[in-house]
């Protein structure tokens, strides 16, 4: 056995420990397991490697902080209750449609923020009591807001598990949009159904608001809207008329966004709203410095390069097998970091875009199982559930088609790369 090997199950040894043992956060754990490695490697404490691979996802905090900023000052503003409100009048007559538009709409945070647990912390709590209001049981209504944040988290135009494994095989972000809603939109399809065939029939709108309690004001009206307008379209036209238009970054425009929506809503208090903004992107942000740390350490010790040629070597039952088990890592940064990474070398001789998607949507599955079940453990508090297990036990069914969705794209990556580039 190499001493790369042992090294890296040394370090992976370190992070399970402190993470189910220990019960340390995620990101800690990752920064314990890189300090290891490069101790028992020969180099001490590494600092400026350790800090170097701290400020590795610099871009990807930057988005999460402005984005959660963002989202919670169109949360503030009244806008994201609107828009749900606007969904049930609209679309109550054709419940099946009403699912999969409220299913987006519990995705639309995280496909901007690339963060899962805003979509059941904004949306997912607006659309709560309209779907038990329209006959959704309150487990049922759980695992759906939950299943709808891993997919959002999964959706472009922001993935975070995507820069996660891009920075440790050094992957541009570009690209992805396709191979992302391969993974996403069908899954996410599928659960809208399903909850829809079992649960909800004839809906009365009357019914619904009267439970709801809800007065759609016209106050302001459309002007609300301009934040959101300006974010969703512009980054739209950055891809679409990028020769045209200045590359702000998605931060900046996140920002622009932010102070269009102050401005336009001026009782919004500032601080509070980025204060909690930032403490819910706090146990992300500082999972991401984990990952950079943990990244930089397997390159300086050597291990990445023994995994890339290592990888060649693996039989086709295997790789699919190592797949298979990132559900369960209970982080889907953790994964995409301690499997994702060595997985897409594994998979070396396929689109490395599209074997991402793939894995990423594996990743992400990750934070709805145990120990955390961090998901399901906001969706539970959201319908007031006491036991979250039972949301997770409530979402086997999406799980499963997820998964298999995932290993169809992985096994037919380089055909699927064909057909659409």
């Amino acid at each position: 056995m190499s001493f790369e090997l042992i090294l890296l199950l040394l370090m992976l040894a370190t992070f399970a420990v402190s993470v189910f043992l220990l019960k340390m956060p995620a990101g800690v754990s990752l920064i314990l397991a890189a300090l290891v490695g490069g101790l028992v490697d020969g180099h001490g404490i590494p600092v400026r490697h350790l800090v170097e691979g701290g400020f590795g996802f610099l871009e990807a905090i930057m988005i999460i902080a402005t984005a959660m900023i963002f989202m919670k000052i169109m949360e503030s503003s009244g806008v994201l209750e609107r828009i749900s409100i606007g969904i049930i009048k609209t679309f109550y007559r054709k419940p099946t449609l009403l699912i999969i538009v409220i299913v987006l709409f519990v995705m639309f945070p995280g496909m901007l923020t690339g963060l899962s647990s805003t979509c059941v912390l904004t949306t997912g709590v607006l659309v709560a009591p309209v779907l038990i209001a329209i006959g959704v049981p309150r487990l049922a209504t759980g695992s759906l807001i939950a299943m709808a944040a891993v997919f959002g988290e999964v959706a472009p135009p922001i993935s975070i598990p995507v820069m996660i494994i891009g920075g440790g095989v050094d992957m541009p972000y570009i690209g992805f949009t396709i191979p992302l809603l391969l993974v996403s939109l069908p899954a996410a399809l599928f659960t809208a159904i399903y909850f829809r065939i079992r649960f909800v029939k004839k809906i009365d709108i009357d019914l619904v608001l009267r439970k709801l309690q809800l007065m759609e004001n016209g106050e302001r009206g459309f002007i609300l809207y301009i934040p959101l307008i300006f974010v969703i379209g512009y980054m739209l036209s950055e891809i679409i008329l990028h020769e045209y238009l200045p590359h702000l970054g998605v931060p900046l425009i996140f920002t622009i966004g932010s102070i269009l929506g102050i401005l336009i809503s001026p009782r919004t208090k500032i601080i509070r709203v980025s204060r909690e903004a930032l403490r819910m992107a706090l146990p992300v942000i500082v999972i991401l410095v984990g990952v950079g740390m943990f990244l930089q350490i397997l390159t300086l010790t050597g291990i990445r390069g023994y995994l890339a040629v290592s990888a060649l070597q693996l039989p086709d039952a295997i790789k699919y097998l190592a797949a298979s088990i990132m559900p369960f890592m209970g982080s889907a940064y953790a994964s995409a970091s301690v499997i994702g990474v060595p997985l897409v070398y594994v998979f070396i001789g396929k689109s490395a875009i599209v074997v991402t998607a793939s894995l990423v949507m594996m990743a992400a599955l990750g934070d709805l199982m145990p120990p955390p079940s961090l998901l399901c453990a906001y969706a539970a508090q959201t319908v007031e559930v006491k036991n979250h297990f039972r949301i997770l036990k409530q979402s086997i069914i999406p799980i499963l088609f997820s998964m298999v969705t995932a290993l169809i794209v992985l096994i037919f990556a380089e055909e699927i790369s064909r057909f659409f580039f």
